[in-house]
């Protein structure tokens, strides 16, 4: 899509008391870097895309921009109702797009509960539609939201579930799918792409952010993690005929309704094999946090393809205040990164994107060395999902600098990098 006009900058929206969603002509919309506010330019903003929502943000009244002077702006009522309170908006993604600035906003109040586990996109109005300060990260329409039909996922979900009564992680598949809408999930009954193999329900990680497991008191977690480990078998049946039959063929292990895979390594192991006893087609692939290069020496001797490795940070610190690791180092992170590609295998960096902490100029180029001296192929462009002041205070962020701004950073990794791939999604490799 051809970028806004120059003179063209959306407004600033807004939530009423009742949650009507309004916008304020006389504010520009505007996006959060950090600590810092900006303007968007119109190269940054992209239409709202289909099967994104619109988060409302209890407590936290919205910034925009002045058009007099371009500085930061709060809008603290409603221009319609003076004494009724209001909220800031943010934009929830659909898949495949990343965002460029986060939503801007400042608490109305001095203690403020963190918002739930989703990412949270600067969005404005003009001409009649919603925009939002985020590029698409990948062309793949794999979870795209005109390529499900409700009705027909229900119906084959149904079905599947009902022929595999007994098969304990179909039937777990089949709560993500008709329960949490899993796109994932939806598209392993529509038999296509790429098919989740949940399996581990306990972790060596606390991570702050995580989106299946939170203490009781905190934010909620946004699924239910799975509470036992499938046998082989099972593994197995969902597995072979996937990648037999469906088209750009991938089974996952490491999905969100679960703790680390690497946990149930002896399962993986057995169940891999098994899979490539009974076909080499399609694309075996671990989501892992990396923890453990051992194991993952018995998955690439057994067929694993492809890991794709969760990262927050580049930086030790960062990350060991993130994930709160049990028994492993970042040091076993960049091991286990070196054992795939040791062994010539296909790494994905799943690298969680926050305007402002991402493209810090010294997280930049802690992230430069990593990849100049580890050799992963493909950065993931994942929103991160959490509250950004609670992830800024947890991580214990302290900037030297401004930062570069997630177009700039984009663009200078792939000027350092020519042959780096960037994307959403885990690809199909064969």
């Amino acid at each position: 899509m051809q970028p806004l006009h120059p003179d063209d900058t959306p407004s600033l929206v807004y939530a009423n008391e009742k949650g009507e969603v309004k916008n304020f002509p006389e504010l520009y919309m505007a996006g959060r870097s950090g600590n810092f506010f900006f303007k968007p330019l119109p190269e940054d903003l992209i239409p709202l895309p289909e099967g994104s929502e619109l988060f409302l943000l209890p407590d936290r009244m919205p910034i925009g921009i002045s058009p007099i002077d371009d500085a930061p702006a709060m809008l603290d009522h409603d221009p319609d109702a003076p004494r009724d309170t209001i909220q800031a908006v943010a934009a929830f993604m659909a898949p495949a797009h990343t965002a460029i600035h986060s939503a801007a906003y400042e608490p109305a109040k001095g203690d403020i509960p963190p918002l739930p586990l989703f990412a949270y996109t600067a969005v404005g109005w003009l001409k009649g539609r919603f925009w939002v300060s985020a590029f698409r990260s990948d062309p793949d329409n794999r979870q795209d939201a005109q390529s499900f039909d409700l009705e027909k996922i229900k119906k084959k979900t149904v079905r599947k579930l009902k022929e595999n009564s007994k098969n304990r992680l179909i039937q777990h598949l089949g709560k993500c799918c008709l329960t949490y809408g899993c796109p994932a999930a939806r598209n392993y009954f529509l038999g296509r792409w790429e098919a989740p193999l949940p399996t581990s329900p306990v972790c060596n990680a606390r991570c702050v952010g995580c989106i299946s497991l939170q203490p009781s008191g905190c934010c909620p977690a946004t699924q239910d993690r799975i509470n036992f480990v499938p046998r082989v078998s099972e593994i197995a049946a969902i597995a072979v005929p996937h990648l037999k039959q469906a088209p750009g063929a991938i089974v996952s292990f490491g999905q969100g309704c679960e703790g680390e895979p690497l946990m149930q390594a002896p399962t993986l192991e057995k169940a891999i094999r098994s899979i490539r006893a009974q076909t080499d087609r399609g694309t075996i692939n671990l989501n892992s946090n990396a923890s453990m290069p051992d194991k993952i020496k018995l998955l690439v001797e057994a067929g694993l393809d492809s890991l794709r490795v969760s990262l927050n940070s580049a930086r030790d610190a960062y990350h060991s205040r993130y994930y709160r690791p049990v028994n492993f180092t970042f040091r076993d992170v960049l091991e286990t990164i070196d054992v795939m590609k040791n062994a010539h295998k296909f790494v994905s960096l799943n690298y969680f994107i926050l305007p402002g902490f991402s493209d810090d100029p010294d997280e930049f180029a802690a992230l430069c060395r990593l990849i100049g001296e580890h050799r992963p192929d493909l950065i993931q462009l994942r929103n991160l999902n959490m509250d950004p002041d609670w992830y800024l205070e947890t991580v214990e962020y302290a900037p030297s600098a401004p930062p570069m701004g997630i177009r700039n950073w984009h663009a200078e990794l792939q000027r350092l990098f020519p042959m780096l791939r960037f994307g959403y999604f885990n690809p199909s490799l064969r």
